[in-house]
């Protein structure tokens, strides 16, 4: 197994910054279909799998870079789910990023991860198939969020489309992933064919093509992506999709830019504090949806203190970084991506608009509006902004990603003792805080319960 120990260089830390944008949708107009060309089907592409390989940590194993996939997800049998890992192999167009179609019938392959209930009366019927997010040299699952995922019944569905993430996979193992290419042979090393790659790994899960959902059959599949991968989607529903069939039933924009064509399929969209930088927003309509989530954090605690280990895992060490300020905001942005999911699915299945949400508040030099605490204003407002015990805030900056992370700030024993001078009104404001979120559908009931064990279990008002 090789070791990734490189260190992150200039173009990581450049991506990094874009990846913040102005917190506005990208600008982009809708392409057509060129030289009068029709709307193309993503043609059907081959599945083998799944691959062999073991549990992580097998001791019979030679290497186990060599016998699990990468950043392999652990616990899930507990949970009653299974992972398995495909390789696909298809012929894909080449769209430049103005959505001009630059080839056809490219020969590609590349592989998906699929983490899905072991039985089909657990699986609720969607698909979230994500974008593999490559800003870090790798591939990431930045939406994979277990407690939530497997406690609704979704399968998740990884694809690793980008040039980027494959090669750091040839390097990472190449017994395992050495014939994966997604260049052409080298003809296209900009991407050109990853949206389409995208396309055809979702036209597989919706076919059932090589079982690579084993006995589920999908009913609702949504894509997914987050920050470079919300980026890439972007070009794709702005620029590719109109020149092709439809093959996802809604999306989920998060922690980066959306689109700004208004197509048949609802676009939701999730920003963090850190991604909103402008008021200038796209308005809700009956196929967008927007919340931006006070306090929290483009890459927060929770996604860091669950690839650490794996990264450690699978790299030898996980990266650390030297941040201006205390890193991470621990207010947690996935529970309020699972309760967009959940709303998603509704929107699509049963035609019910997304309830709306209040944005950040800004202030009048054009900063961010914020409380006597330093807690943002406005926004979604989950019972860590509402009732804090912390500073928590979606800026920080630093070396390379400290930009993302956002910043924790412990209050003080004394500033604790002023707020809530007994345990009881400290529990009862959580209560009342996230009752409010879940009312306003911002929030699901299971993430405000275990707030509220928490919560119950702390030393806050206990002198």
């Amino acid at each position: 197994m090789i070791t990734w120990r490189r260190t992150l260089g200039p173009a990581v830390v450049l991506a990094a910054t874009a990846l913040l944008g102005t917190g506005a949708t990208a600008t982009a107009l809708p392409a057509q279909p060129q030289d009068g060309a029709p709307r193309g089907a993503a043609p059907g592409a081959a599945v083998s799998g799944p691959m062999a390989g073991s549990l992580p940590g097998d001791p019979k194993a030679p290497d186990p870079a060599d016998t699990h996939p990468w950043l392999s997800a652990p616990g899930l049998a507990k949970a009653g789910y299974v992972e398995e890992e495909f390789q696909l192999s298809g012929r894909a167009g080449a769209y430049s990023a103005t959505g001009e179609r630059l080839a056809q019938d490219v020969p590609y392959t590349t592989r998906v991860v699929v983490r899905r209930p072991s039985s089909p009366a657990r699986f609720n019927g969607t698909v979230l198939t994500e974008w593999q997010n490559v800003s870090a040299g790798y591939d990431l699952d930045a939406l994979w969020a277990p407690d939530q995922m497997t406690r609704a019944g979704y399968a998740w569905v990884g694809v690793s489309a980008q040039r980027v993430g494959v090669d750091q996979l040839r390097e990472w193992s190449p017994a395992r992933y050495g014939t994966l290419d997604v260049t052409g042979q080298g003809r296209f090393t900009a991407d050109e064919l990853s949206y389409d790659i995208y396309a055809q790994a979702a036209a597989a899960l919706r076919a059932g093509t090589g079982k690579v959902l084993g006995p589920l059959r999908a009913r609702t599949l949504l894509g997914i992506g987050a920050s470079q991968s919300a980026g890439r989607m972007t070009v794709y529903y702005d620029r590719v999709l109109p020149q092709t069939e439809p093959v996802f039933d809604g999306y989920g924009f998060v922690v980066g830019s959306a689109p700004t064509r208004k197509g048949d399929e609802p676009v939701f969209h999730v920003l963090s504090e850190t991604d909103v930088r402008t008021p200038v927003r796209r308005a809700d309509d009956d196929g967008y949806r927007r919340w931006e989530v006070a306090g929290s954090a483009h890459s927060g605690r929770y996604g860091q203190a669950y690839r650490e280990p794996l990264l450690a895992r699978d790299l030898g060490e996980a990266p650390t970084f030297s941040c201006t300020r205390p890193p991470y905001s621990e207010v947690p942005l996935h529970h309020v991506i699972a309760a967009a999911y959940a709303h998603l699915v509704r929107w699509v299945e049963r035609g019910v608009l997304p309830p709306s949400a209040q944005p950040l508040e800004f202030a009048p030099d054009g900063t961010k509006a914020r409380d006597t605490h330093g807690l943002a204003r406005g926004g979604v407002r989950l019972s860590q902004v509402e009732v804090p015990t912390a500073l928590d805030t979606g800026d920080n900056g630093g070396e390379t990603f400290c930009v993302l992370f956002g910043t924790h700030v412990p209050f003080t024993a004394e500033e604790l003792g002023r707020l809530y001078p007994t345990h009881t009104r400290y529990v009862a404001g959580v209560t009342a805080a996230d009752t409010r979120a879940v009312h306003a559908g911002h929030l699901l009931p299971a993430d405000a319960a275990a707030n509220l064990r928490d919560a119950v279990s702390s030393d806050v008002g206990r002198g």
